[in-house]
């Protein structure tokens, strides 16, 4: 049992991220609000909908504000409480908006004291007929959203749009890189079989190689289902960070269609080391290069930064790390079980 101690390590560790990837609950937050439109110089009553919200146990110590991009905010003058996860709040808006445009749109924050403080950026769009940025500024004070409350609940971040599927990033993110720890180790061992010719590392680099890319297609079917959810399709050839994985994935399995390509068992080898390592040189401008020099709605590329704390905050850390090794750790096991079919196959085929 000593022996294989970080196999059973890392079916505890996937165990854990499985239990506490779905039972962890998401932190209060925004889902909609409604209308997201109204005219400046009127009384508007907005209905907004929270989503984990508790507004019914909480409705002495709502607050709401509509929060423009310089910290400029109009407090709610009403807020009435229809259920758990239901609100009125009334802002009587001002016949000027702090800004020169006629149009602006407006955040909604809200506030109490069991959920903490939650945001739904851009939520209304406020028109007014003529700007006064002198006048405007008197009717939207500053700095007067303050003591905002925090939420204590150990909680993954609510993110508008990604909603329950941000628990995704523990499979689909934790995926890509155990199968980038897997392609790099065999790269390893396909540098050793150049250097020294010993079949034992070329098998090894064939059965890690194996278990990354079967990890890669399991990223590529989590991200389409994830891609589903928050984009409404599972592809889009506009997608680049989409295309170059793709492009990957097929140079990598080109690399099998390579070796049941050739019979003599050294120049199998030789060819395939030589491969394994060029599939790998691609692979870093393909996903980590390329992308990044395009617009995408990919987190990562184009300027959209990844690992943010609205996406990957210190609770979501403590799931997502342990994943990564999890599955790296699975990858590897996988790996040896291949390696050892490959070492029954030569035996069978020396006996033949």
């Amino acid at each position: 049992m000593r022996k294989f101690w970080w196999k059973y390590l890392g079916a505890a560790i996937l165990v854990y991220v499985i239990l506490a990837g779905m039972l962890i609950p998401l932190k209060p937050g925004v889902l909609e609000i409604s209308p997201s439109t109204a005219q400046a110089a009127q009384t508007m009553t907005f209905t907004v909908e929270g989503y984990n919200t508790n507004y019914d146990k909480a409705s002495s110590s709502i607050r709401a504000w509509l929060r423009s991009d310089d910290d400029h905010g109009l407090t709610a003058s009403e807020i009435t409480v229809v259920d758990y996860n239901t609100l009125n709040v009334t802002f009587n808006i001002p016949k000027w908006l702090p800004y020169e445009s006629k149009v602006k749109y407006f955040s909604l924050i809200l506030d109490n004291e069991i959920d903490g403080a939650s945001v739904l950026p851009s939520a209304v769009s406020l028109t007014q007929e003529v700007p006064n940025l002198a006048r405007a500024k008197a009717l939207w004070p500053q700095g007067n959203i303050k003591d905002l409350h925090t939420n204590e609940v150990i909680s993954f971040p609510y993110r508008n749009i990604l909603y329950e599927t941000i628990r995704n990033l523990y499979f689909h993110v934790s995926l890509w890189l155990a199968m980038m720890i897997l392609f790099i180790v065999s790269v390893f061992y396909s540098i050793k079989y150049l250097r020294t010719f010993n079949k034992d590392f070329d098998d090894k680099a064939l059965a890690l190689t194996s278990s990354g890319l079967m990890f890669g297609i399991l990223g590529l079917i989590t991200g389409s289902i994830w891609a589903k959810h928050t984009w409404g399709t599972y592809w889009t050839w506009q997608e680049i960070k989409l295309n170059m994985t793709a492009v990957a994935m097929l140079i990598y399995a080109a690399y099998f269609i390579l070796r049941s390509s050739m019979e003599d068992s050294e120049r199998k080898s030789r060819i395939s080391s030589v491969y394994n390592i060029f599939a790998f040189a691609a692979l870093i401008p393909l996903l980590y290069v390329i992308p990044r020099l395009t617009s995408s709605l990919h987190p990562g590329n184009g300027g959209n930064p990844t690992f943010g704390s609205e996406d990957l905050d210190n609770t979501m850390r403590m799931v997502f790390y342990p994943a990564v090794i999890g599955f790296t750790l699975l990858g590897l096991w996988i790996s040896t079980l291949i390696y050892r079919i490959e070492k029954i196959k030569d035996k069978l085929y020396d006996r033949v």
